[in-house]
């Protein structure tokens, strides 16, 4: 494998002993998702540990992260690899993801408190911010808390667990990543439709149900 492009990434990054391996797989994420590194690729450990300066344990550590959020596969004596996607394995999660979050919201509407809305409405603003500069960064990750506050307020144990795990799949987070890339806009209006329905105590709680699962399907 040849460079993986990552040393302007973590040139200014202050490591610390004890959270080595959770940087490694945050940087190891985004290189990921942004497409440094692709479907196939192999993160071969000695050039790693030279590009971010760390023994092989904080590295294994971030390696096993990565292998329970799907973004890569690690295959005894012969290495770690970087996951690939097929179109079966789109099918497979989106659709289920779609209604049960869809599950999720409808549950949670009647549940929205002064906090919780305080929550979603301060999350919706800084997507606003992002889509004003731009930043997909930004987006991407204010949109994952709006999403996670809904989820929370379902107060379903079981549905959350089972979300947290189709939502940390690799694709999901590819596919998403991509998708706020291209269409920001269109992605803020339907989240600001969802925000005035779950402020609406009066709101048809199948009907924002139906559009969170419409978005995401």
């Amino acid at each position: 494998m040849g460079s993986v492009n990552l040393n302007d990434k973590i040139k200014d990054l202050a490591f610390k002993p004890h959270v080595l391996g959770e940087q490694v797989s945050h940087i190891l994420t985004e290189a990921i998702l942004e497409g440094v590194l692709r479907g196939g690729d192999q993160l071969v450990e000695t050039e790693l540990q030279k590009q971010f300066g760390v023994s092989r344990s904080p590295l294994r550590e971030a390696f096993r992260d990565l292998e329970k959020k799907g973004l890569v596969v690690i295959i005894p004596r012969k290495g770690t690899y970087v996951k690939q996607v097929n179109r079966k394995d789109i099918r497979d999660n989106f659709p289920v993801r779609a209604v049960l979050e869809g599950l999720a919201a409808r549950m949670a509407h009647p549940n929205m408190d002064t906090e919780t809305i305080e929550a979603l409405s301060l999350a919706l603003d800084k997507m606003a911010a992002a889509v004003k500069i731009g930043d997909t960064k930004a987006y991407w990750r204010n949109h994952l808390e709006f999403h996670d506050i809904f989820i929370r307020a379902s107060h379903n144990e079981v549905l959350i667990s089972v979300l947290k795990t189709l939502r940390m799949h690799s694709i999901w987070y590819r596919f998403s990543y991509q998708y706020y890339q291209e269409d920001l806009q269109r992605s803020l209006a339907v989240h600001r439709q969802i925000f005035e329905l779950f402020n609406n105590k009066a709101a048809d709680s199948n009907k924002i149900g139906e559009i969170v699962q419409d978005h995401i399907q």
